[in-house]
């Protein structure tokens, strides 16, 4: 056996060239309150957490997080990593518990529960190369030949934008597109006839053949969910994202009776969260994030439920960690993509911090049976546009 000999984080903080956020980029939860700044500021995130398990042995594992990274560099180095210190990695389950049990309190959700999702895909991760397999092998293997994707990149812009984007990935292969509200509430039925445009102007370009999914990123409410969805009906919606904010479950259920399947679940935690909203049927599209739901451990748990239901799983944001699982998961039938970009909010920062994520291929993208772990390293080329705070 090899124990595991530390536990180390890293904090890298942007400071590289950023693009400026354009007005109406996208609905968020902030846009109910009365505000004068940026409503989207709170939910654009140029900082990352790395998460380093390093056995007796030498190899080091990587994990990672994205949400509130200061506090979940704290949280790590205070609290869970003299936790897992000198244990067996192979004890995964076991260690799982004991950060989740150990700081129930307080550690359940959102912080406390982003740090042991870091800290377990690193256990992961470092399973593999100790095991020199995948990490998708060790869940169960492979389940499909290539993973299909979804373009996740089309924000809220201007019609003709928004259709040229559009177009240059249909032309690259993508049957699949995912596009962002900009407007909510507050913009009244201007807003909402703008939201409508948009989603025309899309269809109109991938055809009837391409699935096309809608995001409001919680930025709506209840009754302007219900008053806009009739009206999105005709654009045959493969689903509907995140409406209404994720505490509200009675709002997604109801919604989610409607005509339109709703999604979710970015912002859920644990295997309890989803089991709540299983049993409302408040999603019809599971959305979790593995760096934020529990880690690898917590998410086939979720996986193994959603099947029980035939509820898709469809990870958020792409990224090695989730594609891992859905590599190995036959009801997670895609996945979502983002290509490399300019730093806009915050998940191209991943691309800038690691290399190995696989760059999409015809709308596909496929993982190495033969690199074992997540098949990630740290990247050198961008270093200069980070401050590294250890």
């Amino acid at each position: 056996m090899t124990a595991i000999k530390s536990v180390r984080t890293k904090l890298y903080e942007w400071t590289g060239p950023t693009v400026p956020p354009q007005p109406h980029f996208c609905t968020n939860a902030s846009d109910a309150l009365y505000e004068r700044g940026d409503a989207m500021g709170s939910f654009r995130f140029h900082q990352w957490l790395v998460c380093e398990v390093e056995a007796e042995s030498g190899e080091i594992g990587l994990g990672n997080a994205a949400l509130c990274p200061p506090l979940v560099k704290e949280a790590i180095d205070r609290y869970y990593a003299p936790l897992v210190v000198g244990e067996d990695p192979f004890d995964y389950a076991y260690l799982w518990e004991k950060m989740y049990r150990r700081t129930l309190a307080w550690g359940r959700k959102g912080v406390g529960m982003t740090a042991i999702s870091a800290v377990d895909i690193a256990i992961w991760d470092l399973m593999g190369k100790l095991a020199g397999r995948p990490v998708f092998k060790l869940l169960g293997g492979r389940t499909k030949e290539k993973i299909p994707c979804y373009y996740s990149k089309l924000y809220a812009d201007n019609v003709e934008a928004m259709q040229a984007e559009a177009q240059a990935y249909l032309d690259k292969g993508f049957s699949m597109f995912k596009m962002r509200f900009g407007f909510g509430p507050k913009d009244g039925p201007a807003g909402m006839r703008e939201n409508i445009k948009r989603v025309a102007a899309v269809r109109e370009v991938i055809g009837p053949d391409c699935d096309l999914m809608l995001e409001a990123y919680m930025g709506w409410t209840l009754d302007y969910a219900k008053r806009i969805i009739p009206k999105l009906v005709p654009y045959e919606p493969r689903w509907l994202e995140e409406p209404v904010i994720a505490d509200d479950i009675h709002g997604y259920a109801e919604l989610n009776a409607g005509p339109i399947p709703i999604s979710g679940g970015e912002h859920e935690f644990t295997l309890f969260g989803f089991r709540q909203l299983i049993d409302a049927k408040a999603v019809s599209v599971i959305q979790y994030d593995t760096n934020r739901v529990g880690g690898i451990t917590a998410a086939q748990k979720i996986n193994a439920l959603a099947e029980a239901y035939q509820v898709p799983v469809i990870p958020h944001a792409g990224q090695m960690h989730n594609y891992h699982l859905t590599m190995a998961n036959l009801n997670c039938p895609i996945s979502e993509y983002f290509p490399v970009f300019n730093v806009e909010i915050g998940n191209e920062l991943f691309y800038y911090i690691f290399e190995g994520d696989p760059e999409a291929v015809d709308g596909h993208i496929d993982l190495d049976d033969a690199t074992p772990g997540l098949g990630l390293t740290l990247a050198d080329a961008h270093a200069d546009n980070f401050t590294i705070v250890q």
